[in-house]
């Protein structure tokens, strides 16, 4: 079956987003931007909750930008399934379609495919994947900054999870990727 990961940004201080629902701390260097660009590789489909969607959009003409390295993540996330959910949207672009059934429903058809890595965003539909026990990774970019106030990594959640750490990277920007899975 294939894992599903939920591979997120934060600051030191365990946000995702800053009061203001910014993500701008989160601007990787040439150096971390490439290992995205390889790590995307390992995926073949991405679960969206609308809020993340709408942001991952600026990607699908990014492939238009002059810089090599913007390019070729672009063309990478343009040639993976997404899937998205939500209540407001009534059409998605590119290779995105919308939830057509519930969250639980789609991961377990999604892991019974032959395939590669899932990945899932949006803080509060991981959270409904974790909270079912779905999620059997979790991908981690800590940035060196602390935000003080804002959207925090995680909700408080009803049973404690044991992980193993099966990654470590750290990156001469001070970046640091922790990557855990389920035991």
């Amino acid at each position: 079956m294939r894992d599903i990961v939920y591979s997120f940004q934060v600051s030191l201080d365990g946000y995702i987003e800053d009061a203001s629902g910014s993500i701008d701390f989160a601007s990787p260097d040439a150096e971390l931007h490439q290992y995205f660009n390889d790590y995307e590789r390992t995926f073949d489909t991405h679960v969206y909750g609308r809020r993340l969607y709408e942001m991952m959009q600026y990607w699908e003409t990014a492939d238009q930008e002059d810089e090599p390295i913007i390019v070729e993540y672009a063309k990478t996330w343009q040639a993976l399934e997404k899937i998205v959910f939500s209540r407001t949207l009534d059409a998605v672009e590119g290779k995105a379609r919308l939830a057509t059934t519930s969250l639980a429903e789609e991961l377990q058809a999604l892991k019974a495919l032959p395939g590669k890595q899932i990945a899932i965003g949006g803080a509060t539909l991981a959270a409904e994947a974790i909270e079912l026990g779905l999620v059997d990774r979790y991908h981690v970019v800590i940035y060196p900054v602390l935000l003080g106030d804002g959207k925090r990594m995680f909700p408080v959640f009803d049973q404690s999870q044991a992980l193993r750490l099966v990654e470590t990277h750290v990156f001469k920007s001070g970046c640091i990727v922790l990557s855990y899975e389920k035991i």
